[in-house]
């Protein structure tokens, strides 16, 4: 009887150990670094079973049984990546807690919507393809502020964005355009009703010129003025000289319009050509006058400033000084000769 006893104690203990092994020892994930998608709806089975089948736990009944033991935090979905040995307990913490995983996605001033879906799908979000077709199709969700953009290109606006795969794509469109509204209500570009995404949307004056601009006249201006320089304080001067030429009704002649009318007819080579300014696209501003349809792309706060607010110049022509700035111009004689200044600056004829 006592041999009974004792073999019954020694079960026990052990069933006790092999229990407190399987939830107290840390177990490393088997690929150094393993992602586990839960996804919203799954039971706590479904998670013990993704959890099990990607190497995180060791037994899926140690983790139900921990979690009846537990009060009832619920467990959160989302993708959570486990790159340390761990312990039970400090799986299931993680979960509870919703540590889950953020991909960083950078989108510098200037990307356009293909820049932009290429990094969304660099990232692991999403194809590009598809993220192009929601930039290029989900106008409503800027359509109290431009009502005849084509696209959502212009406002998705640049920034540091953290996103997860729990996500759809038209929800990380939707946090740059609120990122545009932010940044847009912020330096007066709107104003009234359309500060809360609803009703008619008032765009602040344009300095030195006292017009009443429409918004897709701003964004586009700044588009350009965010391709054409990479130094902020030049920016109030680029946009003077675009504002000028508009005024006086000449062509603006501004190539980032060209390589974008060649990106929407999917034949831009990676350089511009100067048999590539004839393209027939309303883009092509050597062609066609006046601003383009739309923004060729997404600019930043300094740009959009500088559309709204260009300082008052008479210059009509500027050229790279080959140093990162520009050399202005009235006329086009002074002009040709800062071209020549340039073109020595690069050792050209």
């Amino acid at each position: 009887m006592r041999a009974l006893i004792k073999l019954f104690l020694v079960a026990v203990l052990a069933a006790a150990g092999f229990a407190a092994w399987q939830v107290y020892v840390p177990f490393a994930p088997p690929a150094g670094q393993t992602f586990v998608m839960l996804r919203s709806g799954y039971s706590t089975r479904r998670i013990a079973a993704e959890l099990k089948k990607a190497g995180i736990i060791r037994s899926e009944l140690a983790f139900r049984i921990w979690h009846i033991a537990r009060p009832k935090p619920p467990l959160k979905a989302g993708e959570y990546l486990f790159e340390k040995e761990a312990a039970l307990p400090q799986v299931y913490g993680r979960i509870a807690r919703g540590d889950i995983y953020f991909h960083v996605v950078t989108i510098p001033e200037g990307y356009t919507m293909f820049d932009i879906a290429k990094a969304i799908e660099d990232a692991g979000l999403g194809s590009a393809a598809d993220f192009l077709h929601i930039a290029q199709t989900q106008t409503q969700l800027i359509s109290d502020l431009a009502p005849e953009a084509k696209s959502l290109e212009g406002y998705l606006f640049p920034n540091t964005y953290q996103f997860t795969r729990a996500q759809s794509l038209a929800d990380m469109a939707t946090a740059m355009v609120h990122e545009f509204r932010q940044v847009a209500q912020q330096i007066g570009l709107v104003t009234g009703a359309s500060r809360n995404g609803a009703g008619d949307p008032s765009v602040g004056d344009q300095a030195g010129a006292g017009d009443r601009l429409d918004m897709n006249t701003v964004v586009t201006m700044a588009s350009i003025v965010e391709k054409e320089t990479a130094a902020p304080e030049e920016r109030p001067k680029v946009a003077s000289v675009y504002y000028n030429r508009l005024a006086q009704r000449m062509a603006l002649d501004a190539d980032p319009s060209v390589i974008y009318a060649e990106l929407l007819q999917g034949t831009y080579s990676g350089s511009l050509h100067h048999a590539d300014l004839a393209v027939n696209s309303p883009y092509n501003t050597y062609r066609f006058p006046g601003l383009p349809p739309g923004p060729i792309g997404n600019p930043g706060r300094s740009s959009l400033e500088a559309a709204l607010h260009p300082e008052t110049t008479k210059f009509l022509y500027f050229v790279s000084d080959a140093n990162g700035h520009h050399r202005f111009a009235t006329t086009l004689a002074e002009h040709d000769r800062n071209v020549a200044a340039y073109r020595r600056a690069l050792g050209m004829r």
